[in-house]
């Protein structure tokens, strides 16, 4: 049973991944409704935090149906990231996730994301700092080191449980890897493995299909899964792992109509969050995975992606529903 300070996940619970320009509250309210445990929001630069910027403020909305709900930031400097959780702790989320993974060169120069996997010592003071700054819990998301030959991850992750982190996200990836080749979950298992760790260990990457959901909990004995780019444009995801976690059965696909429906109501939602030109312009990346399958697609799909205004992307959602409707379909 999984538990991240005094919040009971229950036995292997589903995370959803915290992705930039993904998990924002529209998304993570459908992947919700589909049976996602933990939600993370995008993650927030502790310096855009502290001066005030529109984009990392506006990312702090919460919402009570999505809870629990943990806030991740990032950064380097120890005292923009102490004031960011002072401004963090005052709406009110379950969880403070630090960001130690992000291999983004334009974080990572900066000595944050998984920058600051080349300075362990750094990352445990800063852990601790934080960890002494709020009454809530934090936890860790990071990868398994810089590079092949600096895979230090169990005593890494020994050390962040010592401070007081409550919980370990690990993505199985080196920084050097960025998201190429495969995950290597075995250093996560070795995690897991290490009798001093008591606090749960969560898996991250490649978890792209329901049997290895399974692999994870049963092979490898984690704790949780973190899902990130199997749910872009399929909030189902989480419903089809438990389906099969419950039957060892494949849960039906979800046909046209169900397709339509929750395209047409990740943009309404977004509209309503970020505005027209923003909501319309940001859902764009789901629609090749919420359509995925369908033949004869491709007109479609550029016009969802081209079209500025949302009143022409809910006419061609209509029109899919209404040509593509008995369309037999598969993830």
């Amino acid at each position: 049973m999984a538990k991240i300070g005094n919040i009971e996940l229950g036995p292997f619970p589903l995370l959803l991944a915290p992705m930039e320009d993904v998990s924002d509250p529209p998304f993570r309210a459908l992947c919700k409704e589909q049976g996602a445990d933990v939600m993370y929001t995008e993650f927030i630069s502790s310096e855009g935090l502290i001066r005030d910027a529109a984009k990392s403020v506006m990312k702090l909305d919460i919402y009570e149906k999505e809870r629990p709900v943990g806030i991740q930031i990032f950064g380097a400097n120890l005292d923009s990231m102490l004031q960011a959780v002072d401004i963090v702790e005052k709406t009110k989320p379950d969880i403070i996730d630090i960001n130690y993974g992000c291999p983004v060169k334009k974080v990572v120069c900066k000595g944050a994301g998984a920058g600051i996997l080349k300075d362990i010592p750094k990352m445990v003071s800063l852990t601790k700092a934080i960890v002494d700054r709020t009454a809530l819990p934090v936890t860790v998301k990071t990868r398994l080191g810089w590079d092949h030959d600096s895979i230090h991850i169990v005593e890494v992750a020994e050390r962040l449980q010592d401070v007081g982190a409550q919980a370990i996200s690990i993505h199985g990836r080196t920084r050097a890897q960025m998201y190429k080749g495969e995950a290597n979950w075995h250093p996560i298992a070795e995690v897991k493995n290490n009798p001093r760790m008591h606090i749960p260990v969560f898996g991250n990457g490649d978890v792209d299909c329901p049997e290895k959901a399974v692999l994870m909990r049963d092979e490898f004995g984690l704790d949780g899964a973190m899902i990130g780019r199997a749910s872009i444009g399929n909030p189902w995801f989480f419903a089809q792992v438990k389906h099969y976690f419950e039957t060892g059965q494949h849960l039906s696909p979800p046909n046209i109509k169900d397709r339509v429906e929750m395209a047409r109501r990740h943009l309404q939602m977004s509209i309503e969050w970020k505005g027209e030109k923003l909501g319309v312009f940001e859902t764009r990346r789901h629609y090749t995975n919420y359509f995925k399958g369908i033949p004869h697609f491709k007109e479609y799909r550029q016009q969802m992606v081209t079209s500025d205004d949302s009143v022409d992307v809910f006419a061609v959602f209509d029109e899919v529903e209404s040509v593509f409707g008995e369309a037999e379909l598969s993830f």
